[in-house]
């Protein structure tokens, strides 16, 4: 993939919901932890903000999805995420498992790398999906031991994943200019 506009977004879009896991981590984490959230979520955001007014400036650059097969396809994965993730966390909700719609929601959004893989030509997103689907699993036997809730070592883990795949858009954008 040698698309500018594709890399800033994955800066802005993986900053920006970098940001949003570290938030969710806030639920309930060691009292300790808060500061480092706090920064984490500020750089994740500075991360998000950067990528959208770069690409802003490269909305015009070439992009995977100018072709519009490309186009529906994401769209297909984007809202089948969308789609499972409430179904999923309605169920959980309405069963009595709030703490695990944290988990529900990190799984749906890890495989929806898999199919963007295929959308943007990327394997670095097969990487994504492997180390949130890693982040997914710990997240039970690591959230008993340090006795917090599991959104706080979700958050942690797929904050620090998408905000290094943030920073890695930036960096091959740069490379490629």
């Amino acid at each position: 993939m040698d698309y500018p506009r594709d890399y800033l977004m994955y800066t802005a879009i993986f900053g920006f919901f970098s940001f949003c896991w570290f938030g969710w981590a806030q639920e309930a984490p060691q009292e300790g932890w808060r500061l480092g959230l706090g920064i984490a979520s500020v750089i994740a955001l500075i991360f998000g903000i950067l990528g959208g007014v770069l690409s802003y400036f490269h909305w015009h650059d070439a992009s995977i999805l100018n072709n519009k097969g490309d186009f529906k396809w994401y769209l297909v994965f984007f809202i089948s995420e969308m789609i499972l993730a409430v179904i999923g966390a309605i169920f959980l909700l309405l069963m009595g498992k709030s703490s695990w719609v944290s988990i529900w929601v990190s799984f749906i959004v890890a495989i929806h790398f898999v199919g963007l893989k295929f959308v943007f030509n990327d394997k670095s997103l097969f990487l994504l999906t492997s180390l949130m689907i890693l982040v997914t699993i710990s997240s039970i036997p690591l959230s008993n031991h340090f006795k917090v809730a599991p959104s706080a070592i979700l958050g942690i883990g797929n904050g620090i994943c998408l905000l290094l795949f943030s920073v890695l858009g930036l960096v091959r954008f740069l490379q490629i200019q």
